[in-house]
């Protein structure tokens, strides 16, 4: 049976994961705890990746190195840069890049030394599935979330957007650094600190690899004020609720 890594950089998130996995047992590796269990008839391990590159790629090396995952999903939050990307949405990647990644002048900027290039691909199939569980969660969200949450962080009519994920170890934060990676990246449709790393070791090891985030703030100085609440009431449960739905597919 397929082994499925769930993944999630932030603890609310995974405890979303976890509250649906009946039988999950603790395994300690590289300072990490994992959690192996099943959900919806899968095998599955569960962690938290760690905050930022280094750390999404340790993650990354030991649950396919040593729990010999054959595909991992990674559920987050993000800082939305598109227009249109707001608050309340989702986006799953099609492609990953490290926006800090400057070899120049020795290679082009973007690019990671070694490979040609800057992006790297999410699987497609196990992407076309996130997208699916993804849309129907956003169809199901008054229902799962309530009206005073909805209205609470203006969630009006939440959408899924896909394409370019973009990862740094900075937490972006302002406007004129939001201003600038969309002036260099005019396709990243938001930014986080740990999917393109996950990308390049899963692009290594031949292993699929699906990302969703959920828009948190507009990564400039208006960013989300109350972000625990939100993550609380609002991100845990998309986790959850597409994770589940995502594993539901048969």
């Amino acid at each position: 049976m397929t082994t499925i890594a769930i993944v999630s950089a932030l603890h609310e998130e995974l405890a979303a994961v976890l509250d649906l996995m009946p039988d999950e047992q603790q395994q300690v590796v590289g300072g990490r705890t994992f959690w192996r269990g099943h959900l919806q008839g899968h095998d599955v391990v569960a962690v938290l990746s760690g905050i930022g590159k280094v750390a999404a790629a340790t993650t990354a090396a030991v649950l396919i190195e040593r729990f010999g995952v054959q595909r991992i999903v990674f559920t987050g939050v993000a800082g939305g840069l598109a227009p249109g990307v707001n608050v309340g949405d989702v986006v799953v990647a099609r492609h990953f890049l490290q926006h800090d990644m400057d070899a120049s002048p020795i290679f082009p900027r973007h690019e990671v030394p070694g490979y040609g290039r800057s992006r790297f691909d999410a699987d497609a199939m196990l992407t076309a599935q996130l997208v699916r569980a993804s849309e129907q969660v956003m169809r199901e969200l008054p229902s799962r979330l309530g009206a005073e949450v909805m209205r609470a962080f203006g969630l009006e009519a939440p959408r899924c957007h896909q394409g370019l994920l973009i990862s740094g170890d900075r937490f972006v934060s302002t406007t004129a650094e939001s201003l600038a990676l969309r002036d260099a990246l005019p396709d990243a449709l938001a930014v986080e600190m740990e999917g393109a790393a996950f990308a390049q070791v899963c692009h290594d090891y031949g292993v699929p690899l699906a990302v969703v985030r959920t828009i948190s703030d507009r990564a400039d100085d208006a960013a989300h004020v109350d972000f625990p609440r939100f993550l609380r009431e609002v991100a845990s449960r998309y986790s959850g609720a597409v994770i589940d739905a995502l594993l539901a597919q048969r």
